[in-house]
């Protein structure tokens, strides 16, 4: 079969990746994020779906690709709306005036504030946890409900989906309880026109601090369980409370005690002197299911290895202020930095890599930042919420992707001579033959010749040297890093004309004929995709 190599074909797309030095793109930077409007698809909504403002609790961008522009808000009033972040936003100016422009739906779904809120039946159907003590599922186009999760005995403050099953749900409550719902179960009845579902298991006292004194006005938070998340393996379940401090792991299928937890993150206090335990807000799973974030109330983000969470966090973020249970973290699409927000008003942005920079900061609410969400498909598109009332789309004031003409790294295939050893092609990576210093000697060994070019101008070279360096000067810089057979034949003509040298001691290693260094000649060797294009 005879193939064509067109321009759009899979070879062309191979060579000039392998060869050129095209333009490629690179990551934007998020200190470009702004929120005023200056950008399309940045701006400042404001939450009043009944034409009073109330502040939002919880923020979502949808899952799927094609719904992970739709952003659902939810606030204390009990409603529920979705905005088209793809629209022109408004500014701050004129938010009042144009959110309802970019509204696509809401309406009321609880009597009281929702705590939080999840997509569901890909992007179809919708979760909400309220203070009524309730779990309800929406249709969302339908804008009806499905059904209610009753059970707890207290406000449920966290909502998860499993990854794999869309109809299995966990949920935390301030009742202290853990609670697991199937909507396939038999465990259900109608009333007034709704179904009911009840809990297929659960687990009570889940995160219980024990052995401490109860502290003033610290009623309910003693035992709430703030945080709720199946990991990728899709057996396990992670919760977190307000009190311990401790991520605990959870067999799903099986609610009596916990497979494995992490160690508190005690820290001395300095007005009674003994070790005081911080409490959990939220926690975050990056993409890959391989990191795990958990924010702590003495304002630290700590990172655990989901390999061995019982060894504690391998590190930690700082620099924002978490005061109270509200604020929240998030990873980003692909796992490289973590949001946050904070009491200060400020939104944070750490790189995953460098726990010890400065974290990014991004101004602009005027009241604490609680909820965050990073959406799932546009690195450069984030939202926090704040206590002003207003929901922020942050955008990069940049494109998206940016090209730069000179990529870091340059693949590039290289051919060997066998007479080519594996400290030639190094000692040949480390030099530069295009541009010699003004007074400088460098000593060029290849095989057993040696080579010594002076470029000092009291200093002569004789006729065989002179040319030596000028075969060596027209070479361009890739074909010499390339040591092709080519070249390795030029060098043995020059051998011929230049004085005899002492021979290079070589190491047992540099003389091992099976070096991956030591790769066949052209003639020996299989064909590639290369050959068929003349490279």
């Amino acid at each position: 079969m005879h193939l064509q190599a067109g321009a759009s074909s899979i070879f062309s797309a191979l060579k000039s990746r392998e060869l050129c030095n095209r333009r490629v793109g690179t990551r934007p930077s998020v200190t470009n994020m702004t929120a005023d409007g200056a950008c399309p698809g940045s701006g400042v909504l404001v939450v009043e779906p009944n034409g009073t403002v109330a502040p939002p609790l919880a923020i979502s961008f949808g899952k799927t690709v094609e719904h992970s522009h739709l952003l659902a808000v939810a606030d204390e009033e009990g409603f529920v709306s979705i905005f088209n972040t793809c629209r022109k936003l408004p500014s701050s100016l004129n938010a009042p005036r144009l959110t309802d422009s970019t509204r696509k739906e809401f309406w009321l779904a609880h009597s009281n504030a929702i705590f939080d809120i999840c997509w569901a039946q890909d992007d179809r159907h919708m979760l909400t946890a309220s203070g009524d003590q309730t779990v309800r599922l929406w249709d969302i186009e339908a804008r009806a409900g499905l059904g209610v999760m009753k059970g707890h005995s207290g406000s449920v403050k966290s909502l998860c989906v499993h990854p794999s099953q869309p109809e299995l749900y966990a949920s935390g409550s301030r009742d202290g309880s853990v609670a697991i719902w199937d909507v396939r179960s038999s465990s259900s009845h109608h009333a007034a026109n709704e179904r009911s579902f009840l809990p297929v298991s659960m687990v009570k006292g889940a995160h219980i601090l024990k052995q401490r004194k109860r502290v003033r006005g610290s009623k309910g938070v003693t035992m709430s369980v703030t945080a709720v998340l199946f990991l990728k393996d899709e057996t396990m379940l992670a919760t977190a409370g307000a009190a311990d401090g401790i991520v605990k792991f959870w067999d799903f299928r099986q609610l009596k005690s916990p497979v494995v937890q992490t160690p508190p993150q005690e820290q001395m206090s300095t007005e009674c002197r003994e070790k005081r335990v911080h409490g959990i807000s939220g926690l975050s799973l990056n993409p890959s299911g391989t990191s795990l974030i958990a924010s702590s109330t003495n304002s630290r983000i700590y990172v655990y290895d989901m390999h061995r969470p019982e060894k504690g966090s391998v590190k930690s973020f700082q620099g924002h202020v978490l005061g109270s249970f509200y604020i929240k973290a998030a990873f980003s699409p692909e796992g490289t930095h973590i949001l946050s927000g904070s009491s200060d008003g400020n939104v944070f942005i750490w790189q995953m890599d460098s726990p010890e920079s400065a974290p990014i900061v991004l101004k602009g609410h005027g009241g604490e930042v609680t909820a965050v969400d990073w959406c799932p498909t546009d690195f450069c598109k984030i939202a926090t919420c704040s206590d002003d009332y207003t929901v922020r789309i942050w955008k990069n004031i940049e494109p998206s992707f940016k090209s730069v003409t000179q990529p870091s790294a340059i693949r590039r295939r290289i051919t060997a001579d066998p007479s080519c050893d594996a400290t030639e092609a190094r000692l040949c990576e480390r030099i530069d033959c295009s541009s010699p210093s003004p007074s400088s000697e460098v000593m060029l060994k290849v095989g057993d010749l040696t080579m010594r070019r002076c470029t000092s101008s009291e200093d002569s070279l004789t006729s065989q040297e002179s040319s030596a360096k000028e075969s060596l000067g027209n070479m361009e810089a890739s074909q010499f890093l390339d040591c092709t057979s080519q070249t390795s034949k030029s060098f043995q003509r020059s051998e011929t004309s230049i004085s005899t040298k002492q021979p290079m001691n070589k190491s047992p290693v540099d003389l091992s004929p099976s070096s991956v260094f030591s790769l066949p000649s052209a003639s020996k060797r299989r064909k590639t995709i290369m050959d068929y294009y003349g490279c």
